[in-house]
Order: C-alpha cells, then sequence, then structure tokens
C-alpha cells in the first residue's frame, strides 16, 4: 500500500537568550523530547527571526540578571508587542526569595541559579513546557496580591485623583498642544517601575525630551564643553552606555517607552551627572530636553499623568515612591524589603520629612520609608498630604 508523502511537521523550538556556551552545552545535553534549541544573541534578533522565519517557538530560556536588560524588562517588552504567552524560563547569578518573589509577579515561568543543574532543567523546564497550556490558563485566574488597598483608601484615591485630572485636563490639554507645536512624537511615555509588593507596572510621564535626542549629540559635538579636553571625543559619547547596557546589545538598562519610541534615561541620566573629571560630553542647555520639557520638569508638572497610575491601581496618592528596576534590584533583603509591602504613592513620608532638612541620605529615605510601611493608616496619609503642601515651596528639591 502506498502512503502519500506528508509535509515534515515543524520543528518546535526553545530560544536560548545571551546563554552562556557552558550552560547551552548543558541544556543540549537535557532529555527534552523532541524539543530542538535555537540561540540568539539578544532579543531583537530573537524577535525579528521569529517573525521572518515563522519559527514554532514554545518557551524562552533567558540568561541575565532579574532586572538587568534581558530579564524582566526583556519579559514586559515582549508583553508590549503582544507576543503569545510563553514559558519564560530566567538563568541568574544572583537570585533570593525577595527576587523570586519579584519573577513570580512579572510573570516569570520559572528561575535558575548559576551553576545550573541538569536535573533541574530536565525535570522543571520538561514538565512546564509540556503542560504549559492547562498551566497557564490556571495562573490567569490566579489573583495573588501582597497587599491590599483598605476600601477607604482606594475611594479617597480614586476621587481625588479623578476630580484632579478632571479640573487639570483643560490645563493639560493646552501643554498638549504647546507639546506639539513644538517637536514631534508622542505626549506621554513609560518606564517600567517596581511598587506594591514587587509589582511591575508602566509609570507614566509627559514627554520632556525630544524622541530622537540621542542621535543629535554626534551632531551638536562642537558645543561639548570637553572638546579641548582629550576626553572629548566623539567614539566616547557614543559609548557613555556602561558595561551591562553594551553587552545587552547597546540597549539601556533603564528604557523609556512611548508607542514604537525608545529613549534611553540611563544614557541622559549619565551625561546629566557627569563632572569635569569624567565627562566625556556636556553641554550647557543638554539638547535632549525640549523647552517645554524644561518648564515641566522644573514644576513637576511632567508627573501629573502619575494621577492615571493612581485612577488604575497602579499606585496610591500617598505611599512610599515605586523604584526603577535597577534600584529595586539592590533593595531585595530582608532588611529592605519591607518599604515594598506598602502601597506605592505619589508622596511619602520622606519628602515630608526631609523639609528643612537639606540634603536626605539614601539609607535614611529607605528607614522613612520602612517606617510607613509599619505605620500606615488612612487619618496618617491625610496628615502627609497636609504636610507636603508646605514641602511643595522648600528649595530642595524632593
Amino acid at each position: 500500500m502506498y502512503n502519500a508523502p506528508t509535509a515534515p511537521l515543524p520543528k518546535r523550538l526553545v530560544a536560548l537568550i545571551n546563554v552562556s556556551p557552558p550552560n547551552f552545552d548543558l541544556i543540549s545535553s537535557c532529555q527534552l523530547g523532541d524539543i530542538e534549541l535555537v540561540s540568539f544573541s539578544n532579543s531583537v534578533e530573537f524577535i525579528n527571526n521569529w517573525e521572518k522565519q515563522k519559527l514554532d517557538i514554545i518557551g524562552i530560556i533567558s540568561e541575565s540578571e532579574v532586572m538587568a536588560p534581558l530579564g524582566i524588562p526583556q519579559l514586559e517588552n515582549l508583553k508590549s508587542k503582544k507576543v503569545p504567552s510563553l514559558p519564560f524560563f530566567l538563568i541568574c547569578n544572583q537570585l533570593n526569595e525577595n527576587l523570586a518573589k519579584i519573577c513570580l509577579h512579572a510573570g516569570v515561568t520559572d528561575v535558575f541559579k548559576n551553576p545550573i543543574n541538569k536535573a533541574d532543567i530536565e525535570t522543571r523546564v520538561a514538565f512546564l513546557l509540556a503542560h504549559w497550556e492547562v498551566l497557564n490558563k490556571h495562573k490567569s485566574q490566579e489573583n495573588t496580591k501582597a497587599y491590599k488597598t483598605p476600601l477607604t483608601k482606594r475611594i479617597f484615591d480614586i476621587v481625588f485623583a479623578g476630580g484632579a485630572l478632571l479640573f487639570l485636563s483643560p490645563f493639560l490639554l493646552i501643554i498638549i498642544i504647546i507639546m506639539k507645536l513644538e517637536s514631534k512624537g508622542p505626549v506621554f511615555y513609560y518606564s517600567l517601575r517596581v511598587g506594591t509588593g514587587y509589582k511591575i507596572f508602566k509609570f507614566y510621564k509627559l514627554r520632556s525630551m525630544y524622541v530622537n535626542a540621542d542621535k543629535r549629540l554626534k551632531e551638536l559635538q562642537h558645543l561639548n564643553q570637553y572638546n579641548n579636553k582629550d576626553t572629548g571625543t566623539v567614539e566616547a559619547v557614543q559609548n557613555i552606555l556602561c558595561d551591562e547596557c553594551l553587552l545587552a546589545g547597546d540597549r539601556c538598562r533603564q528604557p523609556l517607552y512611548s508607542d514604537n519610541n525608545t529613549w534611553c534615561e540611563k544614557q541622559f541620566q549619565t551625561t546629566k551627572k557627569s563632572n569635569s573629571g569624567s565627562a566625556f560630553f556636556k553641554l550647557k542647555d543638554d539638547p535632549r530636553i525640549t523647552k517645554v520639557g524644561k518648564i515641566l520638569r522644573n514644576t513637576s508638572i511632567d508627573e501629573l499623568p502619575q494621577l492615571w497610575n493612581v485612577v488604575i491601581g497602579d499606585m496610591s496618592i500617598v505611599g512610599n515612591r515605586p523604584l526603577p528596576l535597577y534600584e529595586a534590584e539592590r533593595l531585595t533583603t530582608d532588611k529592605y524589603a519591607p518599604r515594598f509591602m506598602a502601597p506605592a504613592g505619589i508622596t511619602g513620608l520622606w519628602q515630608v520629612e526631609k523639609r528643612g532638612k537639606g540634603e536626605m541620605s539614601e539609607e535614611e529615605r529607605l528607614m522613612l520609608d520602612n517606617v510607613y510601611a509599619e505605620n500606615h493608616s488612612f487619618l496618617n496619609d491625610i496628615k502627609l498630604i497636609l504636610k507636603t503642601i508646605p514641602a511643595l515651596f522648600q528649595k530642595e528639591s524632593v
């Protein structure tokens, strides 16, 4: 009996992103059934090949620290591109209980600490890949929250933030029109922040920089105040990213997102904070910031979209400030973890306590965050709001 030839079945692939040669060899030697491995150096290469070649990717294994570019930020980037939900595994060097919680809340399927164990890969990865559809459906139905906002506080947040947005809407509309007249690009952008219970969310602001600000640096090299110094070179300008960002494929560790545009916040801050002993590039008026943006930043008007974060429940009016991923990564020890067990807020205890006391150390701020987490209540929140008003008029920026 003759059987007509059938087309070969598509290969079921697991993408390995930035996985070191020793770990690649170890994973390759594991018994993972009919699964084949395909390696990529970064997420951009992975997505491009996935789309062009229509690869049957059933899982992703990335080697990166939890909050480095190829860790949770990469997972968030995949979500923003509406990539189908896949099991996402991390291999990292630093891991503790709180970092594991961050991974869980961010949607990482499983995380392994170097040096990885062959038996763990074979059992845990193989099981999760085989049962992903059922496990993912069950996971989407779960509702685990480290902190639940009291009803009174939540009602106050919605009324306060919603009322403020409604009252300020004509003012915001005028600002948006002026922004559009000065420069092209989206009005809002977001960066990723870590809030209550290590939850990662989109932290909104009004755009204060040109979309192509990074590209304009080379064009404005002749205005560099350090041109007469040995360190002032075009090449130096192009390499002010840290080593970790460069290893991640020239991708910023602190990216800012808006639609299809991305800004490099870390590169901007590096330039802004540089001094004569270490600066590669310095301008009297940084070309990254628009004229409107300078006003928005100096008056903190660019922070107004955070009222929307309050309305949708990511933040509260009063609480501990949500942190960028790279800062939260350093605060996963038992000493600092309590600050994440309180609501994330626009204003909080340390902003008020700073008034009239000059510069406050990072340690003092973190300890005040812990104090707030241990003693917060609706009555205390009202007191902090009343104290915040005079704090807005102090000379120091808080």
